[in-house]
């Protein structure tokens, strides 16, 4: 009686769609999955259950980035096409001895000794010779290690759905196992009398069962690992017994059929006497009589019978579910504007949807309706895309231009760009920032300082990592908004104080303490690139010191993060580089402190933009001052205090 009771008084879709979401988050189905670890390559598809990081630096070696001669930079200063320099080339495998090189082709391993490459088609090589006619700069043509990922590194968040390049990026990066979320197990049991499942048997008044075979190929496609079970028939016993057996070995059931209030449909009944019926009926067309219930503490689907309306109701409340069990953003298609071909009758108070195909006719894009019946396959198949009528409207006149949600493709989550200057608090930042937002990701591009606000002036991204020290006030950043960024829109965050100091291998075997000792030539240094707020701090300090850059051996050596500062020394490209402690910490590096600096973010949504609340929240927050402090030389005490810029 009951469930007759709710069937009539029916739930509104998006009503039953966060009733149905909701009981689920508060039993707990959607926290902590189960994981299992796979090889790599046999990961394709799958969910990461947490994030990977990279056990190797690619390349792992100092490498030859071209063909050609493996020299020491310094033995060939004063070469020149009047006065060309001769080289002795030395044996494979044999000392480095000075004015020596080494024939060597792409991807060779540096020899010992040498620390650039010259082009083979500017050497001339006769009996044991190589004559060159340019000199050549330090690490000119070589692929330092880390100079791609460096070990330590994020190579995947999690969450991430495993795609062909993830492959060859764990590979490289020396990981062979990786751990994903574990496939949630679905049972899909087919009802009715009518149902037979081989063509053989079909005969007049039987239908052959292809709904459990379609549904088991969605719940493939949507990350599940279905298992179909035996026709069962119009008995409520059988159905229960089937259920009962079902609930022990899945994470889900799907009933097939059964669902609406006639004298043979026991579904609903079945879940109420097993667990919970949270809705029986949805106010929808087609797929009207769809059950949602709780039983055992895992969710079970009662679908209705006629094929359009199982994958319809499927798609609203079994895609979503399980995407969300492997922490995955809801399912959605891109739209586009059509104009129907043909006037469209619907029912008021229910919500409607109807497939269509989709066709240009004289430069125009025209939404052509298809049979309309619960049981119309072919309208599956047909169909470019689906229009939804809302349940006030009677229905939608010809002509109409109107969205049409497009089928089988499936649109990107919505990127928030950073472009800025490099810190790791930042991927944390994205980490968080993805859990309350599932359908938002941070991607972030590595400028430097300058060049993120140049970004936000330019309207290019929404943020922007700087820790710029003015010399004359001593002060970061708002003097930099000021002159860059008048009257500026966003707004100007606090992230962290942070540890910027010297990276020396670990045990300091150079005797590096002070920044002074940089000038020393037998130490060899590499630098932040150019605009970034390491390199202003650098020379602001040098300045200070009054120490020439042109005494620095290495100084106009750049790479773009932290990290391949860290994975410079550790390779021993460089005896030193400037760097966050933090960098220092992930590498296992010995850190000498040189300054506090102010890291800010430059915010540029709009003012009612969601995310805008949200990762000022996340800043604030205990959970994540923790996370970042964790990574060592960081204080994030006023973390998400907005900074006055006028």
């Amino acid at each position: 009686m009951g469930s007759n009771k709710a069937y009539l008084n029916c739930l509104q879709r998006d009503e039953a769609q966060a009733l149905w979401r909701n009981t689920l988050k508060e039993i707990g189905y959607f926290e902590r999955p189960p994981v299992e670890h796979l090889p790599v390559t046999a990961s394709l598809g799958r969910v990461t259950a947490g994030t990977v990081y990279a056990k190797q630096s690619v390349p792992h070696y100092n490498g030859s980035a071209m063909d050609g001669i493996a020299v020491y930079a310094s033995d060939t200063y004063g070469a020149q096409e009047t006065a060309p320099k001769g080289l002795t080339l030395l044996p494979p495998g044999s000392p480095f001895t000075p004015g020596g090189c080494y024939a060597v082709d792409t991807g060779d391993a540096m020899p010992a000794g040498t620390n650039a490459v010259i082009m083979i088609e500017d050497v001339h090589i006769s009996e044991g010779t190589a004559e060159i006619i340019a000199a050549a700069a330090p690490w000119q043509h070589v692929r330092i290690i880390g100079e791609d990922i460096v070990a330590g590194e994020l190579v995947i968040a999690e969450h991430h759905v495993i795609a062909p390049v993830d492959i060859a990026a764990l590979l490289a990066a020396g990981l062979d196992t990786v751990e994903v979320v574990k496939r949630p197990k679905v049972a899909v049991i087919p009802t009715g009398d009518e149902i037979v499942a081989t063509r053989e048997e079909l005969q007049p008044g039987a239908i052959l069962d292809v709904n459990s075979h379609m549904l088991a190929a969605a719940v493939t496609e949507w990350g599940g690992q279905p298992a179909r079970k035996s026709i069962v028939r119009d008995n409520r016993q059988a159905i229960e017994e089937t259920l009962i057996e079902s609930l022990a070995e899945s994470d889900m059931v799907i009933i097939n059929a059964g669902t609406s209030a006639g004298r043979e449909d026991y579904t609903a009944a079945v879940l109420s006497a097993i667990g919970e019926v949270l809705v029986h009926g949805v106010a929808i067309k087609p797929g009207k009589p769809v059950v949602l219930a709780v039983c055992q503490g895992k969710p079970v689907i009662g679908l209705p019978g006629y094929p359009v309306s199982a994958m319809l109701t499927a798609e609203l409340f079994v895609r979503d579910i399980l995407l969300a069990r492997h922490k995955l953003p809801p399912y959605e298609t891109p739209q586009v504007e059509a104009a129907l071909s043909k006037a469209v009758a619907s029912t008021i108070g229910m919500e409607e949807y109807i497939r269509v195909s989709i066709g240009d006719v004289q430069g125009k894009r025209i939404a052509a309706p298809l049979n309309r019946g619960a049981g119309m396959i072919s309208s599956l198949t047909k169909a470019q895309g689906v229009i939804r009528i809302e349940r006030g409207s009677t229905g939608l006149p010809a002509g109409l231009s109107m969205p049409v949600t497009l089928l089988r493709k499936r649109r990107p989550a919505r990127t928030i760009l950073s472009v800025g200057s490099h810190d790791l608090a930042l991927e944390l930042l994205g980490l968080f920032l993805r859990r309350r937002m599932e359908n938002v990701a941070l991607s972030c591009a590595n400028v430097g300082s300058m060049g993120g606000i140049m970004a936000i002036r330019n309207n290019e991204a929404h943020m922007a990592g700087i820790h710029l020290l003015d010399e004359q006030s001593g002060c970061y950043n708002v003097p930099f908004v000021k002159k860059y960024l008048p009257g500026l829109q966003g707004c100007l965050i606090h992230l962290a104080m942070r540890e910027q100091g010297l990276l020396v291998l670990p045990g300091n075997p150079k005797g590096i303490t002070r920044l002074s000792d940089l000038a020393r030539p037998e130490l060899t240094y590499v630098n932040r690139q150019r605009g970034s707020g390491t390199r202003m701090l650098l020379d602001y300090e040098l300045g200070k010191a009054g120490i020439s850059v042109s005494v620095i051996t290495g100084y106009d050596k750049e790479v773009g993060t932290h990290m391949a500062v860290a994975a410079s020394v550790a390779a021993g490209t460089a005896d030193a580089g400037l760097g966050v402690q933090a960098a220092a910490q992930a590498l296992g590096l010995d850190f000498i402190p040189v300054a506090k600096e102010q890291y800010d973010l430059l915010l540029n949504f709009a003012p009612d933009d969601d995310c805008l609340p949200e990762i000022i929240d996340i800043l604030k927050s205990e959970e994540f001052r923790l996370e970042v402090e964790r990574l060592g030389g960081y204080d994030l005490r006023e973390a998400g205090e907005m900074i006055s810029v006028n």
